[in-house]
């Protein structure tokens, strides 16, 4: 049970009577009841994967940003918004056994140069949220290094998949059919890795890769998967 209650003051968040967190303004409380809801989401599900990755939609494909928390994910997925994409996420990427990213509009947390988070719409960056599953069309890892720049190679989706595979939040890693879900939704992506500037550059290097990147379409067909190279 969640309750949260104001005294003398100050906002406290209780989950089953224990005390989680607490703050002068009741806005400050929406990070930790975030965070809170992701794990049960997450917990709770059945046919879908969860895999910690920011999702964006770009010309009816999904582009999955694999990455750690504090890796910088929210912020380089609010910079791509401004630039016109889609919301699916700034967490977590939600994959169906068929490959394809479902949405999971949790507001974003972003620090914008603070130590603490702050919640931020979508539609605070101009952008809409996604409203039915789409294929995955690029998986990018990149890694903020402000001293090496935009660096980025081709990886194997091989490799991909392992990125994925270490993204898993720990409760999914034991459970049955992760590799196989995770294998359609790579079938069909163009994979990058690599590093990366600040998040006004990045989107952009980013939004030129994707324009450029060959595309592949993926049919998954129960545990086969078959990939249909563009032209072919």
């Amino acid at each position: 049970m969640v309750r949260v209650e104001r005294t003398n003051e100050i906002f406290q968040l209780f989950v089953d009577d224990v005390l989680v967190e607490c703050d002068s303004q009741a806005l400050g409380l929406v990070p930790a009841l975030v965070k809170l809801l992701d794990v049960e989401v997450v917990r709770r599900l059945n046919t879908l994967r969860a895999v910690h990755a920011g999702a964006v939609l770009w010309d009816e494909r999904v582009l999955l940003l694999p990455g750690a928390t504090h890796a910088g994910k929210s912020s380089l997925v609010a910079e791509l918004l401004r630039c016109g994409a889609t919301y699916f996420s700034d967490e977590y990427a939600l994959i169906d056994p068929c490959g394809y990213v479902h949405p999971y509009p949790r507001p974003m947390l972003l620090r914008n140069g603070s130590p603490e988070q702050f919640p931020v719409l979508p539609i605070e960056c101009n952008a809409q949220v996604g409203r039915s599953r789409a294929p995955v069309g690029w998986i990018l890892s990149v890694e903020y290094q402000p001293a090496m720049g935009w660096q980025i190679h081709p990886i194997s989706q091989s490799e991909a998949l392992l990125l994925l595979l270490r993204n898993t939040p720990h409760v999914m890693t034991e459970v049955q059919g992760t590799v196989q879900t995770f294998q359609c939704a790579v079938a069909g992506a163009a994979c990058y890795a690599g590093s990366r500037p600040d998040v006004v550059d990045a989107a952009e290097e980013i939004l030129q890769l994707i324009r450029n990147a060959p595309q592949c379409g993926t049919i998954c067909r129960g545990e086969s998967v078959v990939r249909l190279e563009s032209g072919s």
